[in-house]
This record gives C-alpha cells, sequence and structure tokens, in this order.
C-alpha cells in the first residue's frame, strides 16, 4: 500500500510540474504563418513570460512540375570530339520529390529561447538531419534583474550554427519545405545562403537596422587539421566569416513602408564551403538540362554532367581562397503593392592557390500585389541576372537571366497554393568543358521554361 501511495504522490507532482509548461507561449518569434513575410532580421514584442513552454511547428510543399529543357548543342558532334550518344533528356509533367522541416523550440526564461530547424525530407540527403540551432537573447535578466535593460530593449544576441543573416534576400527565399514566404517557386539564381557556427548582435531602433556578426567560417564543424595544398598557404586555418547590416526600415504612415539595407559577408581563408554552394536542400526546378549517359573517346560519362558540379541551374561562381559579397536590397510597400530589389557584388579568389580576383555580379527585382479582404491574393513578376568569368582564363563572362511570374492564393494565413511560370536562359557557355576533346557543356545554349504549381503548408 505505501508503495501504491509513493507512485500516486510522484504521478502527482510529475502532473505539478507540467502543469508549469505552456505550449506555444514564445516571445520575440516571427510568424511561420503568412504573418511572417515581410519581417527581416529579428523582431521585439511585448509579450509576457509565463514559464517554460515548448513550441512545435512543420513546413512542407508538394510541386507538380512542367517544365522543358533545351540547348544548342547537335545531335552529332563533328571532329576533333569522340563523343557519341549525348541527348538532352527532358522531364515528365509530373510531381517532384516533396520536402518537409520540423522545428522544435523552448521558451527557457524571460528573453532567452532555443530554436532547432530540422529537415526531415530534403534532396541530396536520404536522412533527417539538423540544418541548425540557436539560442537567441533578448534580456539579460539570467544575469540580474533588468541588467542593460535600456541596452537589450533594442539589441538582440543570437548563438549557435544558423541561416547567417547575409542580406535581405534569403527572407524571401524557399529553404527546403519552408516556401511559403517566397511569392515564387525560385529563388535568386546565385543564390546566398549558409549555417555557419557563430554569433550574431543586433541594435534595431527607430527605424535603424544594424548587426554585426562573426562565424568559424565552415559549414561543416570538425576539429581536424586544416591544410591547403598549394599556394599561397599550404597549411593553415580557415579564417572567420565577418558579417555586417546596415539600414533604415520605417513604417511612414499606415499605407506606405520602406526599407534600405546595404550588407557585407567576407572571408580571407575559405573553408570547406562557400557562400552560394552551401544550400543543401537544392533548388525549386528540377532536372532541367540533364543529359543521359553517353561516350568521349570511347569511356562512358555519367549522365547529369552539369548537375554534379553545379546544383539544379543556379550559378556558383565557386570562389576559391577568398571570399567578399556586397548585397543591397530596397523595399518598399505601399498598400498591396510590394517591390523588392537585390544588388549582389561578389568577388573572391580565382581558384585553388590563386589569389587573384574574379567577380560575379547579380541584379533582381520583383514586384507583387497583393489584394483581397486580407491581402490573401497576390499575383507578381520577378527578373533575376547573373554574369561573371568561371575563371579568369575564361575568354567571355557568362549569363544566366530568368523571368518569372506568379499568381497565389493563401487559403488561409498557413496554407498557400500558387501557379508560376518560368524562363531562364544561359548565354556565353563554352560548347565543351575542358575542349571538344572533353565534356559536352549542358548549358551551351542552354534554356527551360515551363509551368509549376505549388502548395505549401508551414505553422
Amino acid at each position: 500500500m505505501r508503495k501504491i501511495y509513493l507512485l500516486a504522490a510522484g504521478l502527482l507532482s510529475m502532473t505539478a510540474a507540467n502543469a508549469q509548461v505552456t505550449f506555444g507561449d514564445m516571445q520575440n518569434q516571427i510568424s511561420r504563418s503568412k504573418d511572417g513575410i515581410n519581417v527581416f532580421d529579428v523582431q521585439k514584442n511585448d509579450k509576457e513570460f509565463k514559464g517554460l513552454s515548448v513550441d512545435l511547428g512543420g513546413a512542407f510543399n508538394m510541386d507538380f512540375q512542367a517544365i522543358n529543357s533545351f540547348n544548342d548543342q547537335p545531335e552529332n558532334f563533328a571532329a576533333p570530339s569522340k563523343i557519341t550518344g549525348y541527348r538532352l533528356m527532358n522531364t515528365e509533367n509530373n510531381f517532384v520529390l516533396p520536402a518537409a522541416d520540423m522545428i522544435i523550440g523552448a521558451q527557457l526564461f524571460d528573453g532567452v529561447r532555443v530554436n532547432l530547424d530540422i529537415y526531415l525530407a530534403s534532396r541530396h540527403h536520404n536522412e533527417t538531419y539538423a540544418r541548425g540551432g540557436y539560442l537567441q537573447i533578448d534580456k539579460l535578466d539570467f544575469i540580474k534583474k533588468d541588467f542593460l535593460a535600456d541596452i537589450m530593449k533594442y539589441a538582440t544576441i543570437k548563438i549557435g550554427q544558423m541561416e547567417n543573416n547575409f542580406g535581405d534576400a534569403h527572407f524571401k527565399s524557399s529553404d527546403n519545405g519552408s516556401t511559403l514566404r517566397n511569392a515564387f517557386v525560385g529563388n535568386n539564381i546565385m543564390n546566398a545562403f549558409t549555417t555557419e557556427m557563430g554569433i550574431e548582435v543586433y541594435y534595431n531602433r527607430n527605424g535603424l537596422v544594424s548587426m554585426l556578426g562573426a562565424t568559424n567560417g565552415n559549414l561543416n564543424q570538425g576539429t581536424q587539421e586544416i591544410t591547403f595544398p598549394s599556394t599561397p598557404d599550404a597549411n593553415t586555418a580557415v579564417s572567420p566569416t565577418i558579417l555586417a547590416k546596415l539600414g533604415y526600415d520605417k513604417q511612414l504612415n499606415k499605407d506606405l513602408r520602406v526599407r534600405l539595407t546595404g550588407s557585407l559577408y567576407h572571408n580571407s581563408n575559405l573553408g570547406n564551403s562557400n557562400l552560394y554552394s552551401s544550400s543543401r536542400s537544392g533548388f525549386g526546378f528540377w532536372g532541367v538540362l540533364n543529359n543521359n549517359a553517353y561516350k568521349n573517346n570511347g569511356a562512358d560519362v555519367a549522365a547529369s554532367y552539369n548537375a554534379k558540379s553545379t546544383p539544379e541551374a543556379t550559378f556558383n561562381p565557386n570562389f576559391k581562397n577568398w571570399a567578399t559579397s556586397y548585397m543591397i536590397n530596397p523595399f518598399v510597400k505601399y498598400k498591396g503593392l510590394e517591390f523588392f530589389g537585390t544588388v549582389e557584388l561578389a568577388s573572391g579568389g580565382d581558384k585553388d592557390g590563386v589569389d587573384e580576383k574574379r567577380t560575379a555580379n547579380q541584379y533582381a527585382g520583383e514586384v507583387v500585389y497583393r489584394f483581397g479582404k486580407t491581402e490573401q491574393f497576390y499575383i507578381g513578376g520577378k527578373y533575376n541576372t547573373v554574369s561573371g568569368k568561371l575563371s579568369n582564363a575564361d575568354a567571355n563572362k557568362v549569363t544566366v537571366d530568368r523571368f518569372e511570374s506568379s499568381v497565389g492564393w493563401f487559403m488561409t494565413k498557413n496554407i498557400v497554393a500558387k501557379l508560376d511560370y518560368v524562363n531562364q536562359n544561359y548565354k556565353d557557355y563554352t560548347q565543351f568543358v575542358g575542349g571538344p576533346t572533353s565534356n559536352a557543356n549542358n548549358f551551351y545554349g542552354g534554356k527551360f521554361n515551363g509551368l509549376v504549381f505549388e502548395a505549401a503548408i508551414s505553422f
């Protein structure tokens, strides 16, 4: 009987303890629903701390794709090429592999919360894995009540391996299952996205937007010795990545909001990845500009040659040794009409062991008009162009440009359906990679166009 009493007392104690844990009472959190669209950086609110609280969310999307690809490669290559059996493959009109995310968070203390982002299903990985996790500190009351309260009223500290805040474009982009905030299907062609271990400090006040951050420069973490086999640094450590943002964001009246920011990314000694090759979840248009297996000089060449070195239809300048990027983002919203722009000037080392500068420039502009009682409908258009040399030894710069148009309907704040038209073109790419006795370049005169229907849910 005594054991039963002890068990009952234990269960009552657990119930009492669990009763102190609430669900969803999170401070300073950007909504994952429609309400989070056009909310940049971090935000402050006056939500009361109600003790330990847990947050559980998710996001997933499903796409039906009807896209065709073309290039200018001939059916039969002329001498001295030995390529036989080359053919650019088309794609079926069908559903593509869905993507799904899970988000777990907790409000640990007044002004302190933790966030863990998980890719449940994504491209390029067969397993569920962590996208990143971070601690966000908006108050320092865990040190002492009202400690530096006058500063922390406007300041936020984020620490962890997280989506690093370079520019504003990534706040309007798709990431794996999280596509609700993107009015279109594709991201920028030169997609600036990385998750590195670091710290970011924000100070936003009366329209001022500012952030200073630093990371350890690695996408994949480890303590092993870093060896660069070639000059200028034969054996050295990876340098930190420096991040900065400065700008102005103000709701001037009930109808007009204006935002303008400038951002910096710099790493003087690159590690195992870079800003434009760190997205592991892939891109919005699948299977485009891929070839069948063929023979070159009698040797079998695997299909999807370009997709191995360049992820689906994106542009990666593939800087080595060092990299610096500047991004300027204007944003204007007048009633339901929005304009968002990107000017991105990137430079870096030409190739392994060569510090000589190479550049790539990107320009993008999108116009979206939202209408309906709650702006639940929208129509939009976007133009994006990138140009730069893939190597300083190349005679010409290559250019990739894209036009997208989209219509969308938010069935609820958490569910959106969109129909997207895309037309993307590749200019001045060489016919072969490495000369006529090497491999055919799928991007030679390349283009693809068609429709994507996307349904996305985020909560």
